[in-house]
């Protein structure tokens, strides 16, 4: 994984991995996309979400930091300040 991960690259591999792992139609992905009620995932779609976005970043993801997780952007911005951080 390159060091320098913009957004629009996190937004590449993140739907990459909605349409391989949960068959999420790629022209649902937007980054306002609600993951429950447009893409429907479920708590444990998005639990493996959140380990996903550990793969990417490098960095744990605690709980509370996911519990506010709504839409595509809010895991962009989350999984963007994880790999900043690291």
């Amino acid at each position: 994984m390159s060091m320098a991960m913009d957004k629009q690259s996190m937004f590449a591999e993140i739907a990459d991995y909605l349409v391989t792992a949960f068959d999420v139609p790629r022209d649902l992905i937007t980054p306002d996309a609600d993951l429950a009620d447009q893409l429907n995932l479920d708590s444990i779609d998005a639990i493996d979400l959140m380990v996903r976005i550990q793969e990417i970043t490098g960095r744990k993801v605690s709980p509370e930091e996911f519990k506010s997780v709504r839409t595509i952007n809010d895991v962009l911005t989350l999984a963007q300040r994880m790999h900043a951080q690291g």
